[in-house]
Formats: structure tokens, C-alpha cells, sequence
């Protein structure tokens, strides 16, 4: 199995690692507050598990999960990101993150500017379009009737499939939306933002609420994001 190194590890990276380390795979954690920090995450996740810092993360990965807020893209460490898949697992949110005017005027994407950010690392969209909740809820063996897909995007056709397979790994399809610059069609406020997995009992606010995910195939993916307009 390999190595996945997690640059941020809050509710989508650590849910990821919880389901990365329950299908074989070892996990290195990092965030920016230090190792210390994750020491109740890595007790949790067991000897598979340890905690590092952003650039020890980043080197460690065979694979390496972006998960960190979206105004802190540029922190993210180049170097030993270099010839590396990366996921990225961004949102903006205008009132958390400030304005960013390229992505107001829609000139460019979230993920975009990490692969401009990271031009000899190889950027895959990701994760960014279900909760946390539900990515842990959802997550079904090959072959299960009620196995739901996640979305993907990027340049790189390779670095897709390692995101596939490693998405195979820890219980998800993929569905793949194209390049990146097509990554806005699950972004927030989408019709493939959150809804598809959230049961149709549960009000948007409960999609961090245990006990509310549905399955999404990829046949319901492609139809929220057929839905989508700029």
C-alpha cells in the first residue's frame, strides 16, 4: 500500500486518513500549528499513523492530500511536491478566505491557482464537494450495490487514475469531470455541492449531521452537474 501524506488534517483530512488507514494504507499527518497537536488524531489511527510537519508531509507521500484553507494555498510547500499527485481539496469562501478577484470574475478556478502555486506537481480536484460526515458514512467495498462515486478533475490523465485508485482503496468510484478549469461545476453553491449525498429527509444544515448521507452514483453526479451555470 502507499504512503499518503496529509498537508492539514481537520475534519475532511483526518476522515481521509481514518479511511485511508482502514484500507492498509500508512498516513502522515501534518498541520500548522505542529505534530504535537496531532497527537490524539495518531493515537486514534494506530501504528500506521504519525505526525510530521508540512514539508516532512509532503515528502513522505506518495500521494499527498491538500486540505487546508483556501486563503492558505500559497503556505503549501513546492519543492518536495515536485513530479507529486496532489489532491486538493479547497473551497472559497469569500467570508473566510477574503476576496480573491481571478476567482470573483471566474478568470480561473480554486484548483488552478494550487497548480499554479505547485506547477511541477500534478493537482487533482477532490473531496471538496461532500462533508466530512458523509465521505465516512458513505464509504462502501467494490462491488456493493450501494457504492457512491466521487467527483475528480485535472489536467494529467496518470494522476487521475492514481486519485481512482486510491479512491477504489478506500471504499468510492470516481467520476471524472475533466481538466481542472472544469472543477467549478462542483464547487460551493452547485447543484453537486453537498446535496447529492444528503439524504432527502435532512435539511441543508444537517449535512455535517450523522445519519443523513445517501448514496451518490456517478449517474446522479453527472445529473447535479449537468445543472450547473456561471
Amino acid at each position: 500500500m502507499s504512503t499518503i501524506g496529509f498537508i492539514g488534517a481537520g475534519h475532511i483530512g483526518g476522515t481521509v486518513a481514518r479511511l485511508a488507514v482502514a484500507a492498509g494504507h500508512d498516513v502522515v499527518l501534518s498541520n500548522r500549528r505542529g505534530p504535537e497537536t496531532l497527537a490524539e488524531l495518531v493515537e486514534e489511527l494506530g501504528p500506521r499513523a504519525r505526525a510530521a510537519t508540512p514539508v516532512e508531509a509532503a515528502q513522505a507521500g506518495d500521494l499527498v492530500v491538500v486540505t487546508v484553507p483556501f486563503k492558505a494555498y500559497r503556505e503549501v510547500p513546492v519543492e518536495p511536491l515536485r513530479g507529486k499527485v496532489v489532491i486538493d481539496t479547497n473551497n472559497y469562501y469569500p467570508q473566510r478566505d477574503g476576496q480573491f478577484p481571478e476567482l470573483d470574475d471566474q478568470s480561473t478556478t480554486v484548483s488552478e491557482l494550487l497548480q499554479a502555486h505547485l506547477p511541477e506537481s500534478r493537482v487533482v480536484k477532490a473531496f471538496n464537494n461532500i462533508s466530512f460526515m458523509h465521505l465516512g458514512e458513505l464509504a462502501r467495498p467494490s462491488g456493493d450495490p450501494e457504492r457512491s462515486a466521487l467527483l475528480i478533475a485535472g489536467d494529467d490523465a496518470s494522476a487521475k487514475q492514481t486519485v481512482a485508485a486510491f479512491f477504489d482503496s478506500i471504499g468510492y468510484d470516481a467520476e471524472d469531470v475533466g481538466p481542472l478549469a472544469e472543477g467549478w461545476r462542483y464547487d460551493r453553491d452547485t447543484p453537486a455541492y453537498g446535496t447529492p449525498y444528503l439524504a432527502e429527509t435532512a435539511g441543508p444544515d444537517e449535512m455535517w449531521s450523522p445519519g443523513t448521507s445517501r448514496q451518490a452514483t456517478a449517474e446522479t453526479l453527472r445529473a447535479a452537474l449537468a445543472q450547473a451555470t456561471r
